[in-house]
């Protein structure tokens, strides 16, 4: 435990991968929020993005962008939205309220809902606890940045805290094993973009280049 509601794991999938290792933040939803911040065409470092969010609890790295640090599918930060919403791959992440969800933008693409915050990537990993991607055709191995749902609505961060990533098609396979009850799971970019901080357990993870958006954590107010 990091703090209450703020728990710490970390994983080492052994077999083809025994130098990867993967850093997974499980948060209640109860006692946290989530916040999306973009910065269209100025991404940052990790710790510019430390600086520019003092009183965030932690963040990861969230949506794929093109060479001009633009977002690619959609994002939505405070209710306004940004970029175009995937239809035919990925999954978003989502908040209403108190509510949070994981949902696949295949089965169900985004049709305009009103959103507070939203991030969009792909592929789904993890689909009603089952493995969910099985297309290895382009897939190598690189770091990962995941963000999830167990079947008790709590939120997983998991990332690689390793230079050495997994194959997506392994990482969705294994993620249903590793005992977190993961019900659904999306990959976010990876790779050089790859990022996680917490201001509490010296917990850090910079990516290697500057990312323009980022989902943050926030401690709800009344739960200090």
């Amino acid at each position: 435990m990091l703090s209450p509601g703020l728990e710490r794991r970390v994983l080492f999938p052994g077999g083809n991968y025994p130098l990867t290792q993967f850093t997974v933040i499980r948060i209640d939803p109860a006692q946290f929020a989530f916040r999306v911040h973009y910065r269209p065409g100025e991404p940052l470092s990790l710790a510019e993005w430390r600086d520019a969010l003092p009183d965030a609890v932690g963040f990861i790295n969230a949506n794929f962008f093109d060479a001009q640090a633009q977002i690619l599918g959609l994002l939505i930060s405070d209710g306004v939205s940004y970029g175009t919403a995937y239809s035919n791959r990925g999954g978003v992440f989502y908040t209403v309220g108190d509510v949070i969800g994981i949902r696949s933008t295949v089965d169900e693409p985004y049709r305009g809902e009103a959103y507070d915050q939203a991030v969009q990537a792909f592929p789904m990993l993890v689909s009603a606890g089952q493995a969910a991607f099985t297309n290895s055709g382009t897939d190598r191995a690189s770091r990962r940045t995941v963000i999830a749902l167990d079947t008790r609505g709590r939120v997983l961060v998991i990332v690689s805290s390793s230079l050495i990533g997994m194959r997506l098609i392994d990482l969705s396979a294994y993620l249903p094993t590793v005992g977190l009850d993961i019900a659904e799971a999306v990959n976010l970019d990876g790779g050089g973009s790859t990022m996680l901080y917490m201001n509490t357990g010296s917990i850090q993870v910079s990516s290697f280049d500057p990312v323009p958006a980022v989902l943050a954590i926030y401690t709800k107010v009344g739960t200090r």
